[in-house]
């Protein structure tokens, strides 16, 4: 089997995380520039086997779009023109943000560690991931 990488998409900065080849560990992978990601992951794509994509889609409480939806569904389709031949799922992540906070304050990290929102970006696409998995 080959990777998923699961994408926590953000306007200046998207949060990362990958399985391990058997697909049975999340992990937080890295935080990169958003205006960087295609590149990025083009470069790990090609050092590493990768079947697909799982976006998380920003909605609101009800499930509706929120402001941010339209962005991250610009960025699937550019997704889907970059990687034709990988697959791109979607999965909520209404609370993961929260979650993250959660994670953070529980690990016992400094007030300053708690405030590296690169952290929190990686730790939520690692939610959404684990919730991906979950589901499988």
């Amino acid at each position: 089997m080959a990777r998923v990488i699961a994408i926590d998409h953000g306007t200046v900065r998207t949060g990362l995380a990958v399985t391990d080849p058997l697909r049975i560990i999340a992990t937080a992978l890295d935080t990169v520039p958003t205006r960087e990601l295609l590149a990025y992951l083009q470069a790990y794509c090609e050092r590493e086997a990768v079947d697909g994509f799982v976006v998380g889609l920003p909605t609101d409480l009800s499930g509706r779009p929120t402001d941010a939806t339209a962005g991250v569904e610009a960025f699937i389709a550019a997704l889907r023109r970059t990687f034709p031949s990988l697959w791109v799922e979607t999965m909520d992540e209404r609370f993961t943000s929260r979650m993250a906070q959660q994670v953070l304050l529980q690990s016992g990290k400094g007030r300053m560690a708690r405030r590296d929102k690169g952290q929190l970006d990686r730790i939520s696409a690692t939610i959404i991931l684990q919730g991906w998995l979950a589901g499988r």
